[in-house]
């Protein structure tokens, strides 16, 4: 479904928030051209990856980059979960989890369930929708303060 401008915001978050699944499944099973054309990412995007880490700016869709990434990821399925969505004119943001099931890199098919903050904002043109932040981790079933500590003093150790 094409986006208008004309459209009510809960039609745009409803929309993204398709795409965003879609996307994700794409993703999951190695579609990485279908991902990057279902989920347009804007030219300043920025990601917070599950796996921690500097963040890093811009999205690569040279063929060489999304190729890498389409070996990383097999055998996905899984579905969004909507947790909140605030949107206006020219912002949304989908709060989500994504509950699914993936084979990620060389590891067999396991449970990799994230918490994810996707933001989008609207592009030059009126209709389109761009991905500018995606933030996510795997805290889906909760840590405990001892382990949060754990993972802090082995960050600190890193910096150090």
């Amino acid at each position: 479904m094409p986006l208008t401008p004309e459209q009510p915001m809960q039609a745009v978050v409803a929309e993204l928030l398709r795409r965003s699944t879609d996307g994700n499944l794409a993703l999951l099973n190695g579609d990485l051209r279908g991902f990057a054309d279902l989920v347009p990412h804007s030219d300043d995007y920025t990601l917070m990856s599950p796996f921690g880490g500097t963040p890093t700016h811009g999205f690569d869709r040279s063929d060489e980059h999304l190729a890498e990434l389409a070996r990383f990821f097999r055998s996905g399925a899984g579905e969004l979960e909507l947790v909140q969505s605030y949107a206006t004119a020219d912002m949304v943001v989908l709060v989500v989890i994504e509950r699914q099931r993936a084979c990620v890199g060389d590891l067999a098919e396991q449970d990799w369930s994230l918490r994810v903050t996707l933001v989008y904002r609207r592009g030059e043109q009126a209709h389109e929708w761009e991905l500018v932040h995606r933030h996510a981790d795997s805290l889906v079933p909760g840590i405990s303060l001892s382990q949060a500590a754990e993972l802090a003093r082995a960050t600190a150790c890193r910096s150090a």
